[in-house]
Formats: structure tokens, sequence, C-alpha cells
């Protein structure tokens, strides 16, 4: 891992976040299953602190599990990270309608525990 990577969200297919270290990487690249499908742009933002933004392209989304990876190394455009890259941060993303269960489950679940505590608290405000 390169410096200390702050990770700011992903807003509007916009994925902004702050890079602690004294001189920028020649490249940051944005990968997904190793192959480069981005370029980062990097700002200065201070002395030691870089403003990072790497545009997550439509056409790379999918359902399920998918993980985006920063990378910084010396490389050129859209090439293949090079040996010796180091990773800079990662976002997860999770999409499509397997989730639905799962996040039904969930709250579910915590529907559950919340009904479980309310009765538990009737009980002690009764006694």
């Amino acid at each position: 891992m390169i410096g200390n990577f702050a990770s700011l969200g992903l807003k509007g297919g916009v994925w902004e976040g702050a890079l602690h270290i004294d001189e920028a990487p020649a490249r940051i690249a944005l990968t997904l299953s190793g192959r480069t499908v981005g370029l980062a742009e990097v700002e200065p933002e201070g002395e030691g602190l870089w403003r990072i933004r790497a545009r997550v392209p439509a056409e790379t989304l999918a359902e399920g599990m998918q993980t985006y990876m920063l990378i910084a190394d010396d490389g050129e455009g859209l090439e293949a990270p090079r040996p010796g890259a180091r990773r800079v941060g990662y976002l997860p993303l999770l999409a499509g309608e397997g989730l639905d269960g799962d996040l039904r489950a969930e709250i579910d679940l915590l529907r559950a525990e919340l009904d479980l505590l309310k009765r538990e608290f009737r009980r002690l405000a009764t006694d």
C-alpha cells in the first residue's frame, strides 16, 4: 500500500479520496480484475496531500460483488499495471437482484432484534 489513502466515497460515478504522500505517483490507474479501466485525476490539496478522483466506467458495472482498485505505478495511459505497482486504495461495490434477498434478510433480522428489545424494555418498565 502506498501512502495513507482515505476514501471520500462514490458520488455520481466518481470515486474520490485523499492521499497523504510526499510526492504524487507518475500514474494512478483504476483497475478491475487486474485490468486498467480508467485513470485517476491527481490534484494537489496542500503539502503532502493529494485529491484523487476516478470515474467508474458505467460499462464495467455488473451484478454481484466487484472490487475496484487504485494502483500507483510508472505506467502510461490505459496499459496494464506494471510490475512493482502498489495499491493505493480499493472500492468494493455490490449490485444486482441477488442483493435484494440479502438486504431483506438483514432487515428482518434487525426487526426481530428490535421487537425482542421492545418486549424486554416493556417487561422491565412494568416491574
